[in-house]
């Protein structure tokens, strides 16, 4: 497993900043996490992250603005949602990323199949700018409210709809099954949740892995992000780590870290030696 984490700084700085940690993985923000405005990138830097990762050979992935909402029923939303991850997709192209993740978004209220009728022509426009090295990653959901995405099931009907698409693939994140309901600290379920993954999808499409802990109980549909052993799930998340269809996966954390500013070194240190314990 390469373990990783979400960084600070932008196209400029996050890999700087994961190689300080120690990280063998990265994922970034192309642009302000807090608003709908995507910058034009200084062609020095998209060329200075292409060589950098190339020379530190990081796993690389670009998390989309979590405002997208390509479900969203409402024009201007979904306008400047599908116009974002289109810009999105072109910057983790330029940076040569290895895919863009994404949360689907929420039908709020309309209901699953009139989302699923505004999602597909949207992402299937967004995946034609996507090529054969940056692909494009649904990541599942906490289950809250109208979001799509919140069991293998919903991804699995998208990927369908999409035809199978070939750059097409899932990101799993450990909080967001725990917080849906699926108890990912068994190793029954955990099986039973990737070869549900392996049957309707495929492992092949399985890119990589958030491994969060949680401060929010199993199935309460609350996306809330715990540091590594401090939460509900504990030691029991290297349960999620264990599996071995997951070994040869990118790993990235999500967590608040210890002044609340995102992972450290300490929490990748901690991930690493909850992974060694769980496959010892």
């Amino acid at each position: 497993m390469r373990f990783g984490a979400h960084c600070s700084g932008g196209i400029k700085k996050a890999l700087d900043n994961a190689i300080q940690m120690d990280a063998d993985a990265v994922q970034l923000f192309a642009q302000s996490p807090r608003a709908w405005r995507f910058p034009k990138h200084d062609p020095d830097d998209l060329r200075r992250f292409r060589e950098q990762r190339a020379e530190a050979g990081l796993p690389a992935f670009v998390h989309a603005l979590y405002l997208v909402n390509l479900a969203a029923p409402y024009k201007a939303v979904y306008t400047k949602s599908v116009e974002t991850m289109r810009a999105t997709v072109d910057a983790a192209c330029a940076i040569e990323a290895d895919a863009v993740i994404f949360h689907v978004g929420s039908h709020l209220g309309a209901g699953f199949e009139a989302g699923l009728e505004l999602v597909v022509p949207a992402l299937a426009e967004v995946l034609d700018r996507s090529n054969e090295r940056t692909w494009v990653l649904m990541e599942n959901t906490a289950g809250a409210g109208g979001t799509i995405g919140r069991s293998i099931e919903e991804l699995a009907v998208l990927f369908d709809a999409l035809e199978r698409h070939p750059r097409l693939g899932i990101c799993l994140d450990s909080c967001h099954l725990y917080v849906s309901g699926i108890d990912i600290t068994d190793d029954e379920t955990m099986a039973s949740l990737l070869a549900e993954v392996d049957e309707r999808i495929g492992l092949d499409r399985l890119r990589a892995l958030h491994a969060n802990d949680t401060k929010a109980p199993l199935g309460s549909n609350r996306d809330r992000h715990e540091n590594i052993g401090d939460g509900l799930m504990g030691e029991g998340l290297g349960v999620f780590l264990a599996r071995p269809e997951v070994q040869d996966l990118p790993v990235v954390l999500e967590v608040p870290g210890t002044d609340g500013h995102g992972p450290n070194a300490d929490e990748i240190r901690k991930l690493r030696e909850l992974h060694a314990r769980a496959t010892a």
